[in-house]
C-alpha cells in the first residue's frame, strides 16, 4: 500500500484550494482607537485649526484662488464628512474599550472571590490552631503543677520524717529529679 503524504491524511482536515486572503479582524479596531486618540488630543486641535484659518484666509484674500467663496460650503462639507466618519470610530474604539473593562472586572470579581474565600480559609485555620493551643500544656502552665505538687509532697513529708532527716524546700528543689535535662539521658 503507498504511503499516505502529508496532503492526503485523513485526520486532519482538507486545506481549501482557492485562493484565500487572511485579515486581521481587529487591525481596523486598533486603528479606530489610535485614530480616536489622536482625534481628543491637543495636537489635532492645533493642526485642524490651522488649517480652518488658511482655508478661510485664503479664500477670502486670494482673489484668484477663491474655489470656496464666502459661505465656504466646500469646508463645511469636508467637516461634516470628517464628523460622518469620526463619530462611529469614536463610538466603536469605545465599544472595544468597554468590552476591555467588562473583561477586566470579571477577572477583578474572580480574584476577589478567590482572595476572599482564601482569607476565609486562613481565618478558619487559624481559630482551629488557636483552639488546639488553647489545649496544649505550656511550659509555664507545667512547670506550676510541678511546683504545686512538689509542695504539697513537701507538705506531707514534713509530719512523717523526723526532724533531723526531714529535707528542706530548698534540698527538694535542688533535687536531680527535678532538672529539666537528667544527666543519665544521652545528648
Amino acid at each position: 500500500m503507498p504511503e499516505l503524504t502529508p496532503r492526503r491524511r485523513l485526520d486532519q482536515p482538507r486545506r481549501p484550494r482557492r485562493l484565500s486572503v487572511e485579515l486581521d479582524r481587529d487591525a481596523f479596531g486598533r486603528f479606530s482607537e489610535r485614530l480616536a486618540r489622536f482625534m481628543g488630543t491637543g495636537t489635532f486641535l492645533f493642526w485642524q485649526s490651522l488649517f480652518v484659518v488658511v482655508w478661510i484666509t485664503l479664500n477670502l484674500v486670494a482673489a484668484s484662488l477663491r474655489w470656496d467663496p464666502y459661505p465656504f460650503i466646500l469646508l463645511n462639507l469636508c467637516f461634516s464628512t470628517q464628523a460622518a466618519y469620526a463619530a462611529p470610530l469614536i463610538l466603536l474604539a469605545q465599544n472595544r474599550q468597554d468590552d476591555r473593562d467588562r473583561i477586566s472586572l470579571e477577572e477583578d470579581r474572580t480574584r476577589a472571590a478567590r482572595t476572599k474565600a482564601d482569607t476565609e480559609f486562613l481565618a478558619r485555620e487559624l481559630a482551629s490552631l488557636r483552639l488546639a493551643i488553647g489545649e496544649i500544656a505550656t511550659r509555664d502552665y507545667l512547670r506550676g503543677e510541678l511546683d504545686r505538687l512538689r509542695h504539697e509532697l513537701v507538705d506531707e513529708v514534713k509530719p512523717r520524717k523526723r526532724k533531723n532527716s526531714k529535707p528542706d524546700s530548698e534540698t527538694l528543689r535542688d533535687a536531680p529529679a527535678w532538672d529539666d535535662e537528667p544527666e543519665h539521658l544521652p545528648r
